[in-house]
């Protein structure tokens, strides 16, 4: 076992014995979602227990959830696009309606064969995102499926795979910066041509003999309150997420995996920001 294994298995296993969240609703896909666009390249199989997107030359596809939430602990079970994926992206986010929406994204933007995937990950408030930090894989993410979740709660959002915490966005509201929490979030996902920027900035195009691109998903699990004409019915009792916070350890976790995976931080993009970084970035 090489040494960035090694990390990653300390890791996990201390997160596996901090998990404490149950599903409330775990449905199948034909329930819980549904598939938006595509033409039907988009596909619920295995008795609602896979579902599929497909990309090729005329359309990609997409689907969403029936329901929205307001706050929550949001599972998915993803494996990518294989081979040479380049061009393509997978999305996978929470996200409101209107101009000034809320949004939680996961984006994996694919590559030649060989090269590794780009995990994209941003946070919008009232519409305003540019929070991009990005990170390379600690595993083949084609190879097989792999968890990608969100806990969203007052406090932070973060961004965790296969159980380990890979990004924390704080609630700085008391600093002035705008945080979700009013705004309920329906999930989404799609798998999209975006050739124009997505690998090496858009050096290297979609290789159309490849098509179709297909990604898959199964095992969505949600413990989360569920917004019904605007008011969030929360699970019985006082589930744990909500309450969630980081301790040390875990905030040191964290910054093991940030330093060996992360690949671009918009706190450190000073090009981006020549008069000063975003306020956040100088908060810990």
């Amino acid at each position: 076992m090489d040494r960035h294994s090694t990390l990653i298995l300390s890791i996990l296993l201390n997160a596996l014995t901090t998990t404490f969240f149950s599903p409330v609703y775990a449905g199948t896909f034909d329930r819980e979602f549904d598939i938006t666009w595509g033409g039907g390249r988009g596909k619920v199989l295995n008795n609602g227990e896979l579902l599929t997107l497909s990309l090729d030359r005329a359309s990609g596809s997409g689907f969403q959830s029936k329901k929205e939430s307001l706050f929550g602990k949001i599972d998915m079970q993803i494996k990518l696009v294989p081979g040479n994926s380049a061009g393509t992206v997978t999305t996978y986010y929470l996200k409101s309606k209107g101009d000034t929406w809320d949004e939680i994204d996961f984006e994996f933007l694919g590559n030649l064969t060989g090269d590794p995937y780009v995990m994209h990950t941003n946070v919008y408030t009232q519409g305003k995102g540019d929070r991009e930090q990005q990170f390379h894989l600690w595993f083949d993410p084609t190879a097989d499926f792999h968890t990608y979740s969100v806990l969203w709660n007052h406090h932070h959002i973060v961004f965790l795979v296969d159980g380990i915490p890979i990004r924390q966005f704080k609630n700085l509201e008391h600093r002035r910066i705008p945080y979700p929490k009013m705004q309920p979030m329906r999930l989404y996902s799609s798998l999209w041509n975006a050739d124009q920027w997505a690998t090496r900035g858009g050096l290297v195009k979609t290789d159309w003999s490849k098509a179709p691109f297909t990604a898959s998903y199964r095992n969505f699990r949600a413990d989360a309150c569920v917004s019904y004409t605007g008011k969030p019915s929360c699970p019985a009792g006082s589930p744990r997420w909500l309450s969630h916070r980081f301790d040390l350890t875990a905030e040191n976790n964290m910054r093991v995996v940030q330093r060996k995976f992360m690949v671009y931080n918009y706190c450190t993009d000073s090009k981006r920001f020549p008069q000063g970084f975003p306020k956040e970035c100088g908060i810990h």
